[in-house]
């Protein structure tokens, strides 16, 4: 089909290859949002009377068939086309005739492109947060099994404090837990729909848009038509920001990880399934996957910064620099997505070495419980301090499984809180599963069978 703006002239070849770029690569993730947003928009101008009952319906089925090609890999999207929202429209205009013509009527690509978009964010919101549950459960269950298993805490990266590998494990799963939550705030901003608000300044046709955004499940319309348009980016950012969050703990985990499954310390292993070779020293098994994930976070802030590098000097109303938001956006969730799921991959298999960790719990250890000791037997903390520092030759070491018993403060080794840690996790998957079964059904009476391919 010819560009939606197409015209009485033929675009030069190198301006539309820039134009374009990759765009039309990466908008075979949003087809199947664009198909949600088309079909509320023929049932709009159903309800309005631009459109018969018979041609929304032929329109209705047009939009299925599309579904049903792209599951199967058999609707490209060609640099011809620019994006998947022509290559739709080419679709029902070639297999449906003047009713294929209509379905654009009130609608700008702006606010076609900001609600594929918007659907696209919803859902990935949706998956991310999955994704991240399943790292913290994860993490927690790595909790469960090692309450007990003495590990030595550490500060500047020296010997610190005792403390155990379930609040090792704990401290990372309830970060995830908080930026799960976060995510889903999110969800709340991403959930208004931008339908209706054509190219930033609306039209003269009396759309509904409340009906549209309640045909796609969404919680309300965006209202201000051309903030609508200034959101875009915006809101990309927002969910780049969050994925950002999820991807920094993970590298700290991963940092964390690369160094205690060194030989020097032993504390963990993992399974020779999850690591690399090398190609000229044959007893190499190499922690590739963890030192990938420190650069993939990396390659994920800068998804963020992308966005907002083209956002931070753009005038009000469309600007096609928005065009350029989409591959990172896209590229960001997908190498988030990817780097929660392999993480938790390592963490179900990663092998604890007790004795090892024993091992590690050396005297030195236990100097600041000296201080606590002293202290309760009624010295001030400052000679006790000193005391103990100048004489840590004498400081014993001791049960080190008693020593975490002995902590029994709120969020220490002898008091976790992991059941509360359950009771959160349980709590934000049902939210996740609420939402995701709202969105299959809606999906299901605009396009269906399309909800086969949405669902977290």
């Amino acid at each position: 089909m010819a560009k939606l703006w197409q015209k009485n002239y033929t675009l030069d070849s190198m301006m539309e290859h820039f134009t374009v770029r990759n765009d039309y690569i990466y908008d075979e993730e949003l087809v199947f949002s664009d198909l949600i947003g088309s079909a509320a928009q023929a049932k709009g101008l159903e309800k309005i009377g631009i459109l018969t009952a018979d041609e929304t319906s032929s329109l209705l089925s047009g939009l299925q068939e599309i579904a049903e090609l792209r599951k199967r890999d058999a609707f490209p999207i060609t640099l011809s086309d620019e994006d998947c929202h022509t290559a739709i429209e080419g679709y029902l205009t070639r297999t449906l005739g003047e009713v294929g013509k209509k379905i654009h009527t009130g609608r700008s690509r702006n606010d076609q492109v900001q609600t594929a978009l918007r659907i696209y964010m919803r859902e990935a919101s949706l998956k991310l947060s999955s994704a991240t549950l399943k790292a913290s459960s994860a993490l927690i269950d790595l909790a469960d099994k090692n309450r007990k298993t003495p590990m030595p805490g550490r500060t500047h990266m020296q010997i610190a404090m005792p403390s155990s590998v379930a609040l090792w494990a704990l401290s990372f799963a309830e970060e995830l837990l908080e930026e799960t939550g976060m995510m889903l705030s999110l969800y709340n901003v991403l959930d208004q729909s931008p339908l209706g608000s054509a190219a930033s300044y609306g039209v003269t046709l009396p759309l509904d848009r409340e009906y549209t955004a309640s045909l796609m499940g969404f919680g309300k319309v965006q209202n201000n038509v051309l903030y609508a348009n200034n959101s875009r980016g915006k809101f990309e950012a927002f969910f780049l920001d969050h994925a950002e969050y999820i991807a920094l703990t993970l590298s700290k985990l991963a940092q964390d990880l690369i160094l205690f499954t060194l030989p020097e310390f032993g504390y963990f292993s993992l399974p020779a399934e999850l690591c690399t070779g090398s190609s000229i020293m044959p007893q190499k098994k190499n922690p590739d996957g963890l030192e990938l994930a420190r650069s993939r976070t990396a390659l994920i802030s800068s998804c963020s910064m992308r966005v907002k590098s083209i956002i931070k000097a753009l005038p009000s109303g469309y600007n096609r620099d928005f065009q350029d938001t989409k591959e990172p956006l896209i590229e960001g969730y997908r190498s988030t997505e990817e780097l929660v799921l392999i993480m938790a991959e390592m963490v179900e298999k990663i092998e604890v070495h007790e004795k090892a960790l024993e091992k590690a719990c050396v005297p030195e250890l236990y100097a600041t419980d000296r201080v606590m000791e002293k202290v309760l037997h009624g010295g001030n903390f400052r000679d006790s301090y000193k005391d103990v520092g100048l004489n840590l030759n004498a400081v014993q070491g001791e049960d080190p499984v008693a020593s975490l018993e002995k902590r029994t403060s709120t969020g220490t080794t002898g008091n976790l809180g992991l059941e509360n840690d359950r009771k959160w996790l349980s709590s934000l998957s049902k939210k996740i599963a609420e939402e995701s079964e709202k969105l299959s059904s809606v999906y299901s009476s605009l396009v269906p069978g399309i909800e086969e391919v949405i669902p977290v």
